[in-house]
């Protein structure tokens, strides 16, 4: 009934999805299997795509190849780059969207790709001989082999949903959990876990007193994710803003007792930085009230996201509580919130790659891996979906550094330093956030996925012109004259200072007060001039002049950390003949056994000390 496949990816949420796009796209076969196929790219949480760091993850996928980014802007309903008062380093692309058009957007793109086969089954196990994975075996019965497995179950292994003192095995509310798999990959030698998330109840959005909240519309100028020209929304829906009380929190805290969170009944670990309100309000009781964000789903459905409410407290409660939060007052809830727990394996036993280091051919991706969030899902995805079809052709692995993407970042903390809590990306986790800023994404990462021929011709030209232009424009900005008399009256008015002479606008704009946008309308003559640039050359012009200099301290630094990530630590090297290093290093060193110094150095516990012993040692 079955060929056998390139390439078989179990789960199709965001990384499932990633991953066979990805595999497909490169020329692989690929079979895609998955529970239930209404629920393709499902928005299992909150219908929102990008954010503080997750919006660069997205631009990376796009700038790849991966369709994330396409997909998102195809459905948004409200756009908003975050951060804007700051520094280009910060800006983060966010988008609300149609839940249910996410979803078979995702599926129909994903059906019109050659080399995509589906197939709607439960795998209940692996084909796995000799310490290689060579297939699946459905809950059908039937065997399907393939050259390499990506297994992305999101939260469905042995997933159990909690609602107050019911709870229920699930993998999402209305989707039973897939079992079976945790406890062949237990006997084969992995170490797994458990892990807790959590999301709102949703409500009737008729029953919603909207002047009650505050508005939030969406930017005038839609960016976007897709670096293509992807259609932007003509018109865009609003969210809105409310705040719970100190009422809203003494209903809920009638429900701790029956809390499975309290109670002990969830043994999971929890997000931290999106807990329950019920941990809102037990870890910050001073504060008398938290921010909601209420979230309309779709353009044509009255379903709402309270953003902010995540709770597993009883039914009743809920409700109650819901009910004297400022609109709410006549809410109607279409259901509850809850909370789910599952299994995961820890990241420290995958290679960069994210094949397995126990299992040949075997690669893990999503919230498999301990990561919380579809961004940091679909990056995943795509990456395991490259390197499983460059394991199949006996090529080398795609590993992006932390120095060339948000990518390589996630992935070396999972490997390396592991996670005990659903992993978040956040800007702060990057050290070389300067350079890996969403306006650059293509430049940075495009040529890179057009040479193993992921991204498309398109993206490549598209990206060369956008450097010859940033190039021009450039020049031009270096050259150009201003003087006192075309720009003191306006610097007056800003009250910023004047100028005494003629000066190059490149010069000029290193004060922080101005703008290309200000000098083009200042300076007739020069707006003339940037008439045949786009706007993302135009700002991407004004960016790397304006932080040159942090540009350039970041490379350096970029360089003498990868000095390290280039000295190799051979494969059976014995630490524990180092006496120098400390216990904990020891220890640390020889469960991960980083393969370059760079990555020994990034491993918790393991301190500059013992890199400077390892070091010497190596002869450096």
């Amino acid at each position: 009934m079955f060929p056998k496949y390139n390439v078989i990816v179990v789960g199709a949420g965001h990384a499932g999805c990633e991953a066979a796009a990805a595999a497909a796209n490169l020329g692989s076969s690929v079979l895609l299997i998955t529970m239930n196929m209404q629920n393709m790219a499902q928005m299992s949480c909150n219908p929102a795509m990008g954010g503080v760091a997750k919006g660069q993850i997205i631009r990376e996928i796009d700038a790849m190849g991966g369709y994330s980014g396409i997909v998102t802007d195809l459905t948004t309903i409200q756009f908003r780059m975050l951060n804007r008062s700051k520094g280009p380093a910060m800006w983060s692309p966010r988008a609300q969207n149609d839940r249910m058009q996410f979803s078979w957007t995702w599926r129909l793109r994903l059906e019109q790709t050659p080399r995509i086969d589906f197939y709607q089954d439960m795998v209940k196990g692996l084909l796995v001989r000799d310490g290689r994975c060579f297939g699946v075996v459905t809950q059908l019965g039937h065997r399907i082999e393939a050259d390499a497995v990506v297994l992305t179950n999101g939260t469905f292994l042995n997933g159990v949903i909690h609602i107050g003192e019911k709870h229920f095995g699930g993998g999402r509310v209305a989707e039973r959990a897939a079992t079976g798999i945790t406890e062949q990959l237990v006997e084969l030698g992995f170490e797994s876990g458990r892990l807790k998330t959590g999301t709102p109840p949703r409500v009737d959005g008729r029953t919603l007193d909207y002047s009650r909240m505050e508005e939030q519309k969406g930017d005038e100028e839609i960016t976007g994710f897709s670096f293509l020209d992807t259609p932007k929304p003509a018109q865009q829906k609003s969210c809105w803003i409310t705040y719970t009380n100190r009422e809203v929190h003494e209903i809920l805290k009638t429900g701790f007792d029956r809390s499975p969170m309290f109670q002990g009944r969830i043994q999971g670990v929890g997000p931290r930085y999106c807990p329950s309100i019920e941990d809102k309000i037990n870890r910050f009781a001073d504060k008398e009230r938290h921010q909601i964000f209420v979230e309309p789903e779709g353009w044509h459905t009255i379903e709402v996201y309270v953003n902010g409410f995540s709770t597993s407290l009883p039914e009743e409660v809920q409700y109650k509580a819901l009910q004297k939060i400022p609109g709410f007052e006549h809410c109607k809830m279409f259901r509850p919130g809850y909370a789910i727990e599952y299994d995961f394996f820890p990241p420290t036993q995958l290679y960069l790659s994210l094949e397995t280091r126990l299992i040949e051919n075997l690669f893990f991706a999503g919230q498999i891996n301990g990561t919380t969030g579809y961004e940091e899902a679909a990056c995943q995805g795509l990456m395991a979906g490259i390197n499983a079809h460059r394991k199949v052709r006996g090529e080398e692995p795609l590993i992006l550094r932390r120095d060339e993407a948000y990518i390589g970042v996630l992935i070396d903390d999972l490997v390396h330093k592991g996670t005990i809590e659903p992993y978040r990306m956040f800007t702060s986790r990057a050290e070389f956030r300067t350079l890996l800023r969403q306006d650059n994404a293509d430049l940075r990462l495009t040529p890179l996925a057009h040479r193993i021929g992921l991204a498309s011709q398109e993206r490549m030209e598209r990206v060369e012109n956008k450097l010859h232009q940033i190039k021009q424009f450039t020049a031009i900005l270096e050259e150009f004259p201003i003087s006192p008399e075309q720009v003191n009256t306006h610097l007056e008015a800003m009250g910023a200072p004047l100028l005494k002479e003629k000066q190059r606008a490149a010069k000029l704009l290193l004060r922080p007060e101005i703008s290309v946008r200000q000098l083009m309308a200042w300076i007739p003559e020069l707006q003339q001039k940037a008439k045949t640039y786009t706007q993302e050359a135009i700002e991407q012009t004004e960016i790397q002049l304006k932080y040159a200099a942090y540009i350039e301290k970041e490379k350096e630094l970029s360089r003498k950390m990868r000095q390290l990530e280039d000295v190799p630590i051979p494969e059976q090297f014995n630490y524990e003949k180092l006496q120098a290093l400390s216990t904990e290093a020891r220890q640390k060193l020889m469960k991960y056994k980083p393969r370059t110094l760079g990555q020994a150095s990034r491993i918790s516990g393991v301190n500059p000390s013992d890199i400077q012993v390892l070091m010497v040692y190596m002869g450096r």
